[in-house]
């Protein structure tokens, strides 16, 4: 047994709860839209085997009304005949053929019926696929987008990926360490330059200090 039993299980289905409960989705759908399918073909060659049908009592019903006729025709030859006994058994006939004719009208409008109900599952069960097609696509759009991220999360944590991550720290670090170095150069370059000054300031005292002293040996020698 298929997944629907009935065509009414297809029309009034509810697809989207079928697939939450299936454990493989893709898959389910696909069995869904065989077993549509399959159900169409089946209402599709009913529907042709009722309109054989239909034309079938329609020439039937054609050639008893034209049996009818003649046997009209032949009742009242008779009785222009003055044949009263041909002409009765002519309408015996006649009466026959009417009564076939009031059977296969109502064979008629069984299969008119029939056919209006098929014509109808058709059109739903065509309308059904056509939305399950539409969800099955974008049941597809949704694997090809959950399969994308899924392998770039898997590359992402590759033994590469962290190999290149760890070598990326080393060299920030390196940097790091460059800067580290570039600054205690240039503080120690202020340093001593701060340094020379205090130096060169004492300097020059001193040399003040030398320069007053010799002034006064000068002068006590006059």
């Amino acid at each position: 047994m298929g997944i629907f039993s009935r065509f009414a299980d297809i029309v009034n289905s509810n697809i989207s709860a079928l697939l939450d409960k299936a454990e493989d989705p893709e898959k389910m759908i696909r069995l869904i839209i065989q077993e549509m399918e399959d159900t169409l073909v089946e209402v599709r060659t009913n529907s042709a085997k009722a309109l054989a049908d239909q034309k079938e009592l329609a020439r039937k019903v054609n050639a008893i009304d034209e049996q009818i006729d003649e046997w009209q025709n032949k009742a009242t030859l008779a009785l222009t005949k003055e044949r009263e006994d041909l002409a009765r058994a002519a309408l015996i006939e006649k009466q026959k053929l009417q009564d076939m004719l009031k059977g296969l009208h109502t064979e008629q409008t069984l299969v008119e019926e029939t056919i209006e109900k098929l014509t109808g599952e058709i059109t739903k069960l065509e309308s059904k696929i056509t939305e399950t097609r539409a969800k099955q696509q974008a049941l597809a759009i949704r694997s090809q987008t959950a399969t994308g991220r899924r392998d770039v999360q898997k590359h992402l944590h590759t033994a590469r990926t962290s190999e290149a991550m760890a070598k990326f720290e080393q060299y920030s670090r390196k940097i790091d360490e460059l800067e580290a170095e570039a600054d205690v150069y240039a503080q120690s370059a202020d340093a001593k330059s701060l340094d020379q000054e205090f130096a060169e300031l004492k300097a020059q005292d001193d040399i003040e200090k030398e320069l007053e002293s010799l002034k006064q040996q000068v002068k006590g020698k006059k």
